[in-house]
């Protein structure tokens, strides 16, 4: 029970540390696309919160441009508490991807943090920021030399909860 307790801490500490990781990556990037592609802050009215967010019923397509999944669209499909990723263009089409776990949290006006997670290890398996309202994703994928993507993200299908 113990060690239990344990991996779940560490678990929360590698996820907490992992999108301070991706916040500083987006700030960086978003630093050097210009206005177009800024991620907004919080309004001082809101604050910060650490609230999920149910993706239930999206279907969401992310088409990159840029970075390690440039040529690839992929269509997300969520249910309560888990996402399945398909490739529906590109040089990944065919490719099986497992279904993951997700925790998705509002962090601005129309965008949503979004990080995928491995059902039996509860490790990153990928990190998402869309941003609904400009059209763009960025993605951070472990696992490489160089894990980041950006593109495009549209909604194909909306879940029961409308989008922050």
């Amino acid at each position: 029970m113990r060690s239990t307790m344990q991996v779940r801490l560490a678990s929360a500490v590698l996820l907490a540390g992992a999108s301070i990781g991706v916040y500083a990556a987006v700030t960086s990037a978003t630093a050097s696309a210009g206005a177009g592609h800024a991620v907004r802050a919080h309004s001082a009215k809101t604050g910060p919160s650490v609230t999920r967010f149910n993706l239930n019923g999206y279907v969401i397509d992310t088409d990159y441009s840029l970075g390690r999944n440039t040529g690839n669209t992929f269509r997300q499909t969520y249910k309560n508490s888990t996402v399945q990723g398909v490739p529906i263009k590109g040089p990944f089409v065919g490719t099986k991807f497992p279904r993951e776990d997700y925790v998705a949290m509002p962090i601005g006006n129309h965008e949503v943090y979004v990080a995928w997670l491995d059902p039996k290890k509860h490790a990153l398996v990928d990190v998402f920021v869309m941003n609904f309202a400009t059209g763009v994703v960025y993605d951070y994928a472990p696992g490489s030399a160089h894990p980041e993507s950006s593109g495009t993200v549209t909604v194909e299908h909306h879940g029961s909860h409308p989008l922050p």
